[in-house]
């Protein structure tokens, strides 16, 4: 059933679920997840909140991302009490945060509403650059592949066996606290824009590490050192010890996160990381 903002309007200063939608550079920081010592999204978005508020606030996101990972439409929520309107949050955070962080949106959701257990999926898009000459522009957010050239139909086919409720444990990371490597993958497409070869995949959830492992053996598939079917091979039989090459933090970005009934238009998180458009001189 759709929450309705109007029954705030008979008590203003009641507690309130804010949800936000987040875009952050991942460059500077230690992913999302608060942590000690190191610099953080939660972190500096909570230290903001907290400042307005007077006292220490958790928000709750939709999604960890690593060390260096980006987001264009990470989705997060926080419960305040007070004067500050839900959908007024955005500008008065953007005028406290670093930066590398801008909120998109905020609006009002149901006291029961949860970024994270309420999504049903997300989705993350890598960036490779296979231009020979480096490029100071695009260098934050793709990784400069130039060893040899790549074919994305290739990469394409490997993928497409990886639709559906698969046991990927080939590219679990260790150290993750989750108990299973089971994920329902629900859209895997690989595609080339000039020099720029994007690699999306949705699915339910995602394992610690999955993605910049998966994009590290795909780029073998592109590069013709191993064969679609030996990719699929690989995590069928669930051979971790095959999978040795993780691709690089910065050209990976969460780039949105699908609930039954999101809170925000599309036009705020449908598809808010830009892609580049150089012509590619090497063909």
């Amino acid at each position: 059933m759709t929450y309705n903002p109007k029954s705030e309007i008979k008590n203003p200063h009641s507690q309130r679920r804010v949800a936000l939608v987040i875009q952050y550079l991942g460059t500077h920081f230690h992913g999302w997840q608060r942590q000690a010592s190191c610099r953080t999204v939660q972190e500096e978005i909570e230290t903001a909140i907290s400042q307005v508020l007077s006292k220490p606030v958790t928000i709750h996101g939709a999604g960890r991302t690593d060390t260096g990972v980006h987001a264009a439409a990470q989705v997060a929520h926080f419960d305040a009490q007070g004067p500050i309107p839900p959908h007024r949050w955005a500008g008065v955070l953007n005028s406290r945060l670093p930066e590398d962080i801008l909120i998109l949106a905020s609006a009002v959701v149901a006291p029961t509403w949860h970024a994270r257990f309420c999504a049903s999926w997300r989705r993350y898009r890598y960036t490779i650059y296979t231009e020979s000459q480096p490029n100071l522009f695009v260098r934050p957010l793709s990784w400069h592949y130039y060893y040899a050239p790549l074919d994305e139909s290739l990469i394409q086919e490997a993928l497409d066996p990886l639709i559906g409720n698969h046991h990927l444990a080939a590219f679990h990371r260790s150290n993750s606290a989750r108990s299973h490597s089971w994920v329902d993958v629900q859209a895997a497409e690989c595609y080339r824009l000039g020099p720029f070869i994007h690699i999306e995949i949705q699915a339910n959830g995602f394992l610690y590490g999955m993605v910049r492992l998966l994009v590290g053996m795909l780029v073998q598939v592109g590069a013709l050192e191993l064969t679609p079917e030996n990719f699929t091979q690989l995590w069928v039989n669930e051979q971790r010890d095959k999978v040795k090459y993780s691709a690089p933090a910065k050209g990976l970005c969460l780039l949105r996160v699908g609930y039954p009934e999101s809170p925000f238009p599309p036009e705020i998180w449908f598809d808010t990381q830009p892609k580049f458009l150089l012509p590619n001189l090497g063909q």
